[in-house]
């Protein structure tokens, strides 16, 4: 009868709790984006919470202030950004179209070239498809706008979710040492200092993720919608919000926010040097991001690759939706972290190592040699000896 390994009874256990958890996750996912944002917000401000409690300052008085503070700032920003956010975002929809007829008119005489060179309508079938493709935008933003004001499962989803998430936040945040210290006593005491450090690389990427690049993006997307607007850029605002919130994921931001208002200001001056004036905002904007911010508040503690977080996006979104996308970046960071371990113990074991020579057998005529040399070597010493 075949006995398991220890490593094999510890792959085991870990990939049975790796199943248990991503079943929950699927089996619960219409009920957990509120505690899932509850309990991420409680582990953003929980060095906050720490810092009042050094401060000699109880910590339910610490948890009360901050979360009441974070959640008055989302509410002030909230109220400050949606108004004009909602307008833009109606006059854009309704500016497609008209953009659409200036595109094909801008195309008409180089597709007229071409169809009198080569033959067939590309004139008409490139008005056909623009104009298609934008009539469902159009038919997405209103059929949003109308599911929003009619009620129903989606608005009861959004008021469970704002009433729940700051109450689970309170408590995650009044529990967090308790949490921490249960999880703490959870780990197999064999290996608790590796498992220790695993968790502390971990806690690194993620906090490094959440705070940091949350923050960079905060920044980004004020510094692109007042440049924006001030330079009087149709749907500015709206533009430089939506590219400094995609910039959470690096790069995307930086790239759909250029292109989208190039595209704009080509439309609306129909003049190269305000487009260059953009371009420079942009170009200025990421100078500020690359040489200032990211360093100052990112430094090189997330070290995730972003082809890795679109990735980890795309997947947990095909899987489990907005919840999904919630839990991407946290798992795709221990993930990184899991992988960069088993590759240092692979290259540490004998799988990786290259074997050491084998000695080759003495010969025995050498033997022979060593044997005279030292028969040699204590007559002379005897003799020495004698004489003295």
């Amino acid at each position: 009868m075949s006995t398991i390994t220890k490593p094999q009874a510890h792959l085991m256990f870990w990939g049975a709790t790796a199943l248990l958890f991503f079943g929950f996750v699927w089996i619960f996912k219409g009920v957990l984006t509120p505690f899932v944002l509850g309990i991420a917000i409680a582990y953003l401000l929980e060095p906050v919470v720490g810092i009042l409690i050094k401060l000699k300052l109880p910590r339910i008085a610490a948890v009360l202030l901050i979360l009441l503070s974070f959640f008055i700032f989302v509410a002030g920003v909230l109220a400050f950004a949606g108004p004009p956010l909602a307008r833009e975002a109606a006059g854009l929809a309704e500016s497609i179209p008209g953009y659409v007829d200036q595109f094909v008119e801008f195309l008409t005489p180089y597709l007229t070239s071409a169809q009198e060179k080569f033959g067939g309508d590309y004139v008409e079938n490139l008005k056909t498809f623009l104009q298609s493709n934008a009539g469902k935008v159009i038919q997405v933003t209103g059929g949003v706008a109308s599911g929003l004001a009619s009620g129903g499962q989606a608005v009861v989803g959004f008021l469970t979710t704002v009433l729940l998430t700051p109450l689970v936040a309170f408590f995650m945040m009044q529990e967090w040492p308790r949490v921490t210290a249960w999880i703490n006593d959870l780990i197999p005491r064999e290996k608790e200092r590796m498992i220790k450090d695993l968790l502390s690389q971990m806690n690194a990427k993620v906090s490094g993720f959440v705070r940091g690049q949350i923050t960079v993006a905060f920044f980004l997307a004020v510094i692109n919608a007042e440049a924006h607007t001030i330079a009087d850029l149709n749907y500015g605002f709206l533009i430089g919000i939506s590219a400094g919130v995609l910039s959470i994921i690096p790069m995307v931001g930086s790239f759909f926010g250029l292109f989208v208002s190039l595209i704009v200001a080509w439309f609306q001056a129909g003049e190269l040097s305000y487009v260059g004036i953009i371009a420079a905002i942009f170009v200025a904007g990421q100078i500020i991001e690359g040489n200032i911010l990211s360093p100052k508040i990112i430094g090189d503690s997330v070290g995730l690759h972003p082809l890795w977080i679109i990735f980890a996006l795309m997947a947990g979104g095909s899987l489990f939706g907005i919840l999904g996308m919630l839990l991407a970046v946290p798992v795709a960071a221990v993930i990184g972290v899991l992988v960069s371990f088993a590759i240092l113990q692979y290259k540490a074991s004998p799988l990786y190592k290259k074997s050491p020579p084998k000695a080759k057998p003495i010969k025995k005529s050498v033997k022979k040699k060593v044997k005279k040399a030292a028969k040699k070597a204590v007559k002379k010493s005897t003799k020495k000896t004698a004489k003295s």
